[in-house]
């Protein structure tokens, strides 16, 4: 495997990919769309709040990137139909869908596990989990119309070593590894390839909320760890699949 840290495609090298990304509107979602759009690949910005997804719409059609597509979606509140729904309309307007970026995510509140109210647990496992399982049940068909299709999951340092505090959402980050895993063995022998990212500290809301006092000069910006991303959805990965990838050096 090539150092995936450093990874730059060459020109063109997402022209003609359909990629769908999940929290496209702000932060490491909204980098990976205006990175893929920049390569060439038609980008569906999935998101809950229209106006951000609008302002990376507008962002990629200023740079003469191929129109991209719309879906808001809170996914809290989605069900399987409307993931159903959705997948008709991408098998209906694409015919397939190259690549999926699974980047929504809540962190929650962090708090002692005694003090971890289940409203809470069950949101952040909605989103993180079973939000993310109903979506790649209902595009797997979708998928598997690709020549060479990716779906990258984003889990965390906490979801590969559990930590004091982080509760549901270090919990949520287990169970999308081993997601992951699951969906690389069973496909194994298939063209599809199913693989994790863990971003590291990045300078994002999300990392701030958790950070409050943290100087987020010192953090690495979402443009910094693309390379990781970009691997993944090139044909360049090919045959990886089952990994989980760290973004930056640890």
């Amino acid at each position: 495997m090539q150092n995936y840290q450093t990874f730059q495609p060459a020109q063109g090298a997402f022209n003609d990919k359909i990629i769908l990304v999940t929290g496209a509107g702000d932060g490491i979602g909204r980098e990976a769309a205006l990175s893929y759009a920049r390569h060439g690949a038609t980008v569906i910005l999935l998101g809950r709040t229209v106006a951000k997804l609008e302002a990376v719409y507008d962002e990629i059609e200023a740079a003469g990137g191929a129109t991209p597509a719309i879906i808001p979606l809170d996914m809290k509140g989605a069900t399987e139909a409307n993931y159903r729904d959705m997948a008709a309309t991408i098998m209906d307007q694409f015919g397939r869908l190259d690549g999926l970026l699974h980047n929504a995510g809540m962190l929650g509140v962090l708090s002692p596990f005694a003090h971890i109210d289940l409203a809470t647990w069950e949101d952040i496992m909605k989103v993180n989990v079973t939000a993310q399982f109903m979506m790649t049940k209902a595009l797997l068909p979708v998928l598997l119309e690709a020549t060479n299709p990716s779906v990258v999951f984003t889990s965390s340092g906490v979801g590969r070593t559990g930590r004091a505090h982080w509760g549901p959402y270090a919990v949520s980050k287990f169970a999308t590894e081993g997601m992951a895993q699951v969906l690389a063995d069973e496909y194994d022998n298939s063209h599809l390839r199913v693989n994790v990212i863990n971003p590291g500290a990045t300078r994002t809301a999300m990392r701030s909320k958790a950070y409050p006092a943290e100087d987020k000069s010192k953090l690495k910006t979402a443009a910094d760890i693309m390379p990781v991303y970009l691997y993944l959805m090139s044909d360049d990965s090919i045959g990886v699949s089952g990994e989980s990838l760290d973004a930056q050096t640890r």
